[in-house]
């Protein structure tokens, strides 16, 4: 028996308002993709892309990651927008390279960001879904978020995805899915890394830098560059010179 999913209080956010009147008339103000819009094998073709763009994020959407069977599927209208947005969610493709990369944790955030257009509330939200990944699995979670009433309220089975109210930060699809703070930690790839702070406390340039002003060691480098030659006193004993040879004369010997 699946676990209902956990209750967490939705906090303020602007996708939760309806409108923000002139506000939304922007350049942040995402273009709507519908099907019913598209008359043409060109308005088709750039209803397909805005889905790839949506799921897939701008810098994944490739030839390799082409949905060929769901592609012609949609343009002859033998299946909804919504389940065009189902068959890639549960492709080979995104599971590669959104799901093995990932926690649960990271997964229920990208996946809300590009399936429902808004970013999780809290970590309770965060928490909810991966129990409901846990117990129906990955396919099971994407049935559960495309049928969700809050997928049905906003697009519908024949609207493409979109990021709601976008006001500050990067735009969803432009998130890369496995460079999350967790990936970092374990790369090694944030300044709060102690091998980081490690190896910048031990090298010379750092330790320059918090040197006093007037100490020697500020200029260690530019004295260095100059490299003086210098004409120093020869330690000569007396015993040791002619001065025979060193008197002029004139006269014949």
């Amino acid at each position: 028996m699946a676990l209902p999913l956990l209750d967490y209080k939705p906090t303020t956010q602007n996708h939760r308002v309806a409108s923000f009147g002139k506000a939304d008339l922007n350049e942040d103000t995402p273009y709507i993709y519908r099907m019913e819009d598209a008359a043409t094998a060109d308005d088709m073709e750039q209803l397909i892309w805005a889905a790839y763009r949506q799921v897939f994020s701008e810098h994944q959407i490739l030839k390799f990651n082409r949905q060929a069977a769901l592609e012609s599927q949609l343009k002859n209208r033998a299946i909804t927008m919504r389940d065009f947005i189902r068959g890639l969610a549960k492709s080979e493709r995104f599971y590669s390279q959104v799901v093995e990369v990932n926690d649960n944790y990271r997964l229920v955030e990208i996946c809300l960001k590009r399936l429902l257009g808004r970013a999780p509330y809290n970590d309770d939200e965060r928490i909810a879904w991966s129990i409901k990944v846990a117990t129906l699995g990955f396919y099971g979670f994407i049935d559960a978020l495309i049928d969700s009433e809050e997928y049905t309220l906003a697009f519908g089975d024949y609207t493409v995805p979109y990021q709601r109210k976008r006001m500050e930060a990067r735009p969803f699809n432009l998130v890369t899915p496995r460079y999350g703070e967790d990936f970092q930690e374990k790369a090694g790839t944030v300044k709060t890394d102690w091998r980081f702070v490690v190896e910048k406390f031990y090298t010379r340039k750092f330790q320059e830098r918090n040197l006093a002003e007037g100490d020697p060691r500020k200029y260690r480098e530019l004295a260095a560059a100059i490299a003086p030659k210098g004409n120093y006193a020869q330690s000569i004993r007396s015993s040791e010179i002619d001065y025979l040879s060193k008197v002029p004369y004139r006269g014949r010997r």
